[in-house]
Order: structure tokens, then C-alpha cells, then sequence
């Protein structure tokens, strides 16, 4: 299929809905407003059968594998075949509308194969021509135009219009705007595909210059220590020696994460423990870190504890940043919903401009000043966010700080 299937599935079933209840208005427009006695032991069934193989449609589309395109162009197929049913009892090719054929070709285009496409506009072109053998006339289609009056014809033409193009722009212009969005999100994909790349090779050259200062880091610890007897060197050699340590621990965790996608398995934790988590993360700026906690906050939750705590480090990292003159950071967690957890991050800086807020997910887009910052906090916690089916939004006006908003499903249900 052209777009993902369960996205297609979804609005051929709105769709099918649509045309059926335009159906059943075209009936009883023809039966109460036009006195034109309509055999409902034919149209009855016709209906029928739209709307019970829509049901089960409905029913069964989040089951269906990638058949289920055949599927969709078999109910198409069928709903053509109906429409013409409807047609030759109601006036055959004068009905105006026969404009609905284009419809289900529309749609087909947008949801189906090409070969489908093609299949269905001689399918519906061979089926109008059959009206013009096979069908039961209706006088008032027949009427000719006077001046100041409007026919049934030229009525039922505009009727007909109407409802071809509200279908059509209502449904496909959705249908568009969602594959749009999915776009975005691919193109977000390729992003992380080739950060992933650059960060595996960054990686791979990394450790052996990490290896080399770790070496002569201890050697100027021994020396400091033992020939020249400087305690401030011996201090600064243990220093740099637990900065390898620590770039090490991130180079293998990124290996250790780059096999699951969340990192690790969820676990149970409390929203006030996992706070003090992140907070440990700064032991430089622990004081401006303000810790708010209500009843809400003291509940527990199972998520991914330490790919969260790297999520919300990169959002706090940010705030602290953003915060001017050792201003603090507000720090907030609380239950959102029965299946979800909200975080709130809070700075008081100058905040952003709706443009800025459009691309702070954007990885390498950065406001800060050259060598503070690349630019991939908020994209990681962006997309940490997304692989757990959570979100990340803003919320900001220029010089009144900015609230950043994680939110994370909770996934008791899910492993219970």
C-alpha cells in the first residue's frame, strides 16, 4: 500500500461510512421528496451488506497483514457495484449522482496500488455504461430548464458535487495531513539513523585517546605524588583520571543501549525517588534544582528508570542553562492520567519565540553560544518520548521562561 496500513484502514472505513449514509439519503430524497416509490427489497440488502462488511472491517483492521490491501480494494469494488445497483433503479444515467464513481477512484489512488486504481475506474466506467441498457427511468431527471426555475436535474447535479467534493477534500485532505506527519516522523528517523552512525564512530575513535590520558593521567599521579610531592597536581590528575572514567561508562552504555530501544527493561520506581535521580546528575548545581512534590508526586510508576532520568537530565541541563543569574529550576512530577506521568521542567530564562519552539526538537539546533551545547538534548528526550508513545511539548513566551512537559505512559498495565 501507498501509506501504512492501519492509517489506511482507518479512513477507508470513515469513508465507507460516508458514502453509505449518502446512499440512504439519496433513497429517501428520491422516496419522501420526489414521491418516486424506491424497491427497497432490492436496496434494502445492497445496504446491507455496505454496512455489515464495514463492520467487520472496523472490527478486524487491526488484525489484517498486508493482504489487507485486496481487501480494501475488493469492498471498493463492491461498494461500486452497489452504487450502481442504486443508480439503475433511480433514474440510471440521468441520476445525477453517478458523480460519486469518482469517489472510491479518488480514494484509491491515495490508499492502493496503481494497478488497483486502474482496475477500479474501468470497473466503474463499464458499470455507468451498463445504466444507459439497464435501467429504470425517472421523469423529473428528464425536465428541462425554464427561465427562473431550477430542475430536479440541475438540483440533484449540485447536490451530487457537493457531496463528491466534501468527501473527497474532507477525507483525503486528512488522509494527507496524517502521511505529512508520518513523513516528519521519518524524516526524524533518518535524523537519529545518522546520529547513531556519527556517534558509533565517534565512539569507536574515542576509546583509544581515552585510553591514552587514563594511562598518563596515573602516571602524573604517581609522580606528583611520589617525586615531586605537588598534593594540587596529584588532585588534578585524579580529577582528569575520573572524567576518563566517566566517558568511558558512556561509551559503554551507548553500546550496551544501542541493542534495546529503551535502553533497558521498565521497572517500578517512585515520581519523588526518580527526581532525586536526576538531581544527583548535577552535584555542582544540586541547590538550584527546586524539587516540587504534592500527593500526586509520591505515587510510583514503571518505565525505562535510567533512559527517563537521561531524558529529564537533558531537559534540566537546558533549564539551568536558560536560568540567568543562578535563578533555580523547577522540577515536577506528577500522575497525568491512570496510564500516564507528566514531568514538568521549569527555567526562568528569556524564553523562546514561536519559531525557535517549532525546531527546539530539531537535533543540532541550538541556541546557545558556540562550544555550550550541540544541540541534542531536546531531540534525545523528543525521541525518547516518541518510543515509548509519550510526547515532549513546550510551553513559552519571550521573557517569560519556559515550561518543558514530558509525558511517559506508565507501563503497569502493559507488563501486569
Amino acid at each position: 500500500m501507498i501509506v501504512d496500513r492501519h492509517l489506511a484502514l482507518r479512513w477507508v472505513v470513515r469513508l465507507r461510512h460516508g458514502l453509505i449514509v449518502g446512499e440512504i439519503a439519496l433513497i429517501a430524497g428520491l422516496s419522501y421528496g420526489l414521491r418516486i416509490p424506491m424497491p427497497l427489497v432490492w436496496l434494502g440488502p445492497a445496504l446491507a451488506v455496505q454496512a455489515l462488511s464495514n463492520w467487520l472491517l472496523n472490527l478486524e483492521k487491526g488484525r489484517l497483514n498486508w493482504n489487507a490491501e485486496h481487501m480494501v480494494g475488493g469492498l471498493f469494488v463492491l461498494d461500486t457495484f452497489c452504487l450502481t445497483l442504486i443508480l439503475a433503479l433511480s433514474g440510471g444515467p440521468a441520476n445525477p449522482f453517478s458523480l460519486l464513481y469518482l469517489v472510491q477512484i479518488t480514494f484509491s489512488a491515495v490508499v492502493l496500488r496503481e494497478w488497483w486504481t486502474r482496475g477500479l475506474g474501468i470497473i466503474s466506467t463499464l458499470c455507468f455504461g451498463l445504466l444507459f441498457l439497464v435501467s429504470r427511468d425517472v421523469p423529473a431527471f428528464h425536465q428541462h430548464t425554464e427561465p427562473g426555475v431550477v430542475s430536479v436535474h440541475l438540483l440533484g447535479m449540485w447536490v451530487a458535487f457537493a457531496s463528491a467534493a466534501l468527501l473527497i477534500s474532507f477525507f483525503v485532505g486528512r488522509l494527507s495531513a496524517e502521511i505529512l506527519l508520518m513523513q516528519k516522523r521519518l524524516a526524524r528517523n533518518e535524523r537519529l539513523a545518522s546520529l547513531v552512525t556519527l556517534a558509533a564512530g565517534a565512539a569507536h575513535e574515542i576509546a583509544t585517546p581515552l585510553s591514552t590520558i587514563a594511562v598518563t593521567a596515573k602516571e602524573m599521579e604517581h609522580d606528583a605524588g611520589v617525586r615531586l610531592s605537588d598534593q594540587r597536581m596529584q588532585e588534578d590528575a585524579r580529577l582528569i583520571r575520573s572524567q576518563v572514567e566517566r566517558c568511558r561508562l558512556i561509551l559503554e552504555r551507548m553500546g550496551a543501549q544501542g541493542a534495546d530501544p529503551f535502553g533497558e527493561s521498565p521497572r517500578v520506581i517512585g515520581l519523588e525517588q526518580l527526581l532525586m535521580q536526576v538531581r544527583e546528575n548535577f552535584p555542582d548545581e544540586r541547590s538550584r534544582i527546586c524539587i516540587e512534590t504534592d500527593s500526586r508526586s509520591a505515587a510510583n510508576c514503571m518505565i525505562p528508570v535510567r533512559a527517563a532520568v537521561e531524558a529529564l537530565s537533558a531537559l534540566v541541563k537546558n533549564a539551568l542553562d536558560a536560568s540567568p543569574n543562578g535563578h533555580a529550576v523547577k522540577l515536577r512530577a506528577m500522575r497525568h492520567a491512570p496510564e500516564s506521568v507528566r514531568f514538568l521542567i521549569r527555567d526562568e530564562g528569556i524564553g523562546m519565540s514561536a519559531e525557535i519552539m517549532e525546531r527546539v526538537a530539531e537535533p543540532f539546533f541550538t541556541t546557545k553560544a558556540p562550544g555550550k551545547g550541540m544541540g541534542l538534548g531536546a531531540f534525545l528526550a523528543h525521541l525518547f518520548a516518541q518510543t515509548l508513545g509519550g510526547n515532549l511539548s513546550f510551553e513559552s513566551a519571550p521573557g517569560r521562561g519556559c515550561t518543558a512537559i514530558l509525558e511517559l505512559p506508565d507501563m503497569t498495565d502493559a507488563r501486569s
